[in-house]
């Protein structure tokens, strides 16, 4: 017997009798109030626990003979299609027909597509590392036709692109180049033109005008949370012409899933530069787009939150809303108990 009252004198949960408890209506609104807050905190504790959050971890880069995707969406408004897109990387390698799947759309004044041309010719061009013009050669390569004049096909792309830039075309470059994984850069002109041809159509370098529009820019698929800085990049010319350059840092990137997949992209950061038309330059106006690899990869990981640790806070949530409306009651209850107890003193008057 002595065991038994020892064992119930432990008891951390006394419990008075039925008819002993009263129940009151502010206490049915405090408990209202209480379950309210408790089932919210409840929800928004278990979406928290749901989702996933991720851990960034860094390691020198070993991959080696790999493929760089280049994922590429860009209009030109004030430019025909007739705009050639050149990759040349760093290595020194003269490669012809790369694995290209880039698209010409050819657009109106409004903004429509009216055409689609697909570029396959897209060339690796052995180059000097310091040196990444080459309308000198360019230039070289048919001062002999200009001595003889232009032949048939020349004069009625001449007539063609002229056509076009009255009527207020432009173009949509979009598609993905498959470059070496060393550094380069490719870049968007009338360098594919014949110089005379590009002189004659647009009477000079400081009426080319490439004002474009970044849709997208990237290299490599796309995974949760990644911002390319690129993207949504407009810059219109007026009156005026010259050389965008953009300097591309490109981390190498591994995003892990929580089901274990892992999926290899790329992240980058970018700075710019524009380079104006003046009588002393005589480069025509291009797009460049000069990409470096960093040596540190970035591993992106998935994680979820622990399921003790989520028993815990909800422990904490449930246990301390219900405390702190069991005192909200006691002192509504008191403070309603004074407002209509009888004052003594009134009585003796």
């Amino acid at each position: 017997m002595r065991v038994k009252q020892a064992i119930q004198s432990l008891d951390a949960f006394p419990r008075a009798e039925e008819h002993l408890l009263l129940k009151t209506q502010s206490g049915a609104f405090v408990s209202v109030i209480g379950l309210v807050i408790m089932a919210t905190l409840f929800y928004h504790e278990l979406a928290y626990y749901l989702t996933t959050y991720t851990v960034h971890q860094m390691s020198v880069d070993l991959k080696r003979g790999e493929i760089l995707p280049i994922h590429v969406n860009i209009t030109f408004p004030s430019l025909p299609c007739d705009v050639s897109v050149d990759a040349i990387d760093m290595s020194g390698k003269h490669e012809v027909d790369l694995d290209t799947n880039i698209w010409k759309l050819r657009l109106n004044s409004q903004g429509h597509i009216t055409g689609t041309e697909y570029l396959s010719d897209l060339v690796e061009k052995e180059h000097d590392a310091h040196n990444h013009d080459h309308d000198k050669d360019h230039k070289d390569s048919h001062e002999e036709q200009h001595a003889h004049g232009f032949d048939a096909a020349a004069e009625t792309m001449i007539k063609k692109v002229k056509q076009a830039l009255a009527n207020g075309e432009g173009c949509r470059v979009y598609g993905v180049l498959d470059v070496q994984r060393v550094a380069g850069n490719f870049h968007i002109s009338v360098h594919g033109l014949n110089i005379f041809v590009a002189q004659m159509i647009f009477d000079g370098a400081k009426h080319v005008n490439v004002s474009h529009i970044i849709h997208d820019l990237s290299f490599g698929p796309k995974y949760p949370g990644i911002h390319n800085p690129l993207d949504g990049t407009a810059r219109i010319l007026h009156e005026t012409s010259g050389t965008f350059k953009y300097y591309i840092k490109i981390v190498p990137t591994e995003y892990r899933y929580i089901s274990k997949e892992v999926l290899p992209t790329n992240q980058f950061s970018v700075t710019e530069y524009f380079s104006p038309m003046t009588d002393f330059v005589r480069t025509w106006p291009a797009v460049y787009f000069l990409y470096d690899l960093s040596p540190i990869t970035v591993a992106i990981k998935e994680e979820r939150r622990s399921f003790i640790h989520f028993i815990t806070r909800l422990c904490a949530i449930l246990g301390g809303t219900f405390a702190l409306t069991g005192m909200l009651d006691r002192w509504m209850y008191r403070f309603l108990e004074a407002l209509t107890k009888p004052n003594p003193r009134s009585g003796l008057l």
